[in-house]
């Protein structure tokens, strides 16, 4: 009996020291009976990033019993019932969110996360967490931060780029992407000369161009910020400001009938249904929003936005992800970070790419074949423009701004009435 005894007992070690709980990061569920952590969640139950989320958690379960994740849907939502429930006390262990307002907004309640990431997880492949995931999100993160670390787990990266269909270029003649903005027009010729309407943008994303044609001109953010909320209307007789309405003015007979009345999702259903062949600006979302209309066989093809004459930095761009925070007070930070990791990097980070035709995290996972050519210049990338490049940043100049621009793409002003219009309107 006591031989039968010791075997077992040296079964249980070895099962012990075998098992996934015991892999880095899970130690605290191997010394509880059960460990429950609260998920508040930015997606809707249905939507196809939550039903990937469903099924990696119920595998996170599965490798460690014992441990219990309860999820909360909240859809957007969250960003109203967040901090309140925080405030409250409510227990919540996790949340996600967009990766800038997560870190700008929820700092305070969220846990320092940079020795996790020196550390290797089940799913980095004896890598530590930081050399397996893309770099310039944690750099960027950092940034976001008011002491530099590291306070989320970004996922779903996503990058700001012009958006066209590979039939229409190849029927067209075109055999590259536009480089600059005078290939751009030429571009635009030769399609228009094809017989298709080369280019579209909807209201929720028009004012995208025109902030990161002015990041080009100017080389930086803050300077746009100056203008918009310049009240005395001198800085918009800058000539960077002329350039960039005179390049405007230029490619509007290129733009679609619509332009000027495209509510969203309108300008995108034009490029989806093959009436129009190029989507101005649009983030790497864009074609599974559209994959009810397109199919997935469509031919998608991605260039960053064109060098400007004259500019001084043509090779920033607008990126950014998603991202999980852990809560300060969480009582299992460890197990909690192993979940995240096990999220955003390895089976899970490729599947959740795959199933919401989106970016991977884990630098060793293929992009989907729909924004393939979004992955080079994620990479190219060496500087952040924020959303709308700086135009918004004073909210009763914005509105006043992005009219005026729509008339301008539209066709409906010349390049002079624009700046004649917004200084008479900001002063």
């Amino acid at each position: 009996m006591k031989k039968v005894k010791m075997i077992l007992m040296s079964t249980l070690v070895l099962i012990t020291a075998l098992s996934p709980a015991f892999a880095t990061g899970q130690q605290e569920a191997a010394n509880s009976d059960s460990v429950n952590l609260v998920y508040w969640s930015m997606w809707n139950e249905t939507e196809p990033q939550a039903m990937v989320l469903k099924d990696a958690i119920k595998d996170f379960e599965k490798m460690n019993p014992g441990v219990k994740i309860d999820v909360q849907w909240n859809g957007r939502e969250i960003r109203k019932t967040l901090q309140p429930a925080l405030d409250a006390g409510t227990k919540i262990d996790i949340w996600d969110e967009d990766l800038e307002r997560i870190v700008k907004t929820w700092q305070s309640y969220a846990l320092s996360l940079d020795d996790f990431y020196g550390k290797a997880y089940p799913s980095t492949n004896g890598k530590t967490f930081t050399d397996t995931v893309m770099g310039s999100l944690q750099t960027l993160l950092r940034s976001f931060s008011s002491d530099g670390s590291l306070y989320a787990v970004p996922y779903q990266p996503m990058v700001v780029v012009v958006f066209y269909n590979k039939d229409h270029f190849d029927k067209a003649g075109i055999t590259s992407t536009p480089r600059t903005w005078d290939e751009l027009l030429q571009a635009c010729s030769k399609l228009q000369a094809a017989g298709y309407t080369p280019i579209t943008i909807d209201d929720a994303y028009i004012d995208l161009p025109l902030g990161m044609h002015l990041n080009r001109m100017y080389g930086n953010p803050e300077s746009v910020e100056a203008l918009v909320k310049d009240k005395t209307g001198n800085l918009w007789d800058a000539p960077e400001v002329m350039q960039t309405a005179k390049d405007f003015e230029a490619l509007a007979p290129f733009m679609s009938p619509q332009v000027a009345t495209n509510k969203w999702p309108a300008g995108q259903q034009e490029v989806a249904t093959d009436q129009v062949s190029i989507y101005l600006m649009n983030g790497t979302w864009l074609p599974n929003e559209v994959m009810g209309t397109t199919g997935p066989d469509f031919r998608w093809g991605q260039f960053p936005y064109p060098a400007v004459t004259g500019g001084v930095n043509n090779n920033g761009g607008t990126y950014g992800a998603q991202g999980f925070q852990i809560n300060k007070n969480c009582e299992n930070p460890e197990l909690a970070f192993a979940l995240l990791a096990h999220l955003t990097s390895g089976k899970w980070d490729k599947e959740l790419a795959a199933k919401t035709y989106g970016a991977p995290m884990d630098t060793s996972m293929p992009w989907p074949s729909q924004i393939e050519e979004c992955r080079p210049i994620f990479e190219s990338l060496d500087s952040w423009i924020p959303w709308s490049g700086g135009l918004a940043a004073d909210t009763d100049a914005f509105p006043v701004i992005k009219a005026e621009y729509t008339r301008l793409l539209a066709g409906q002003i010349t390049a002079d009435q624009f700046v004649r219009n917004v200084k008479s309107a900001l002063k």
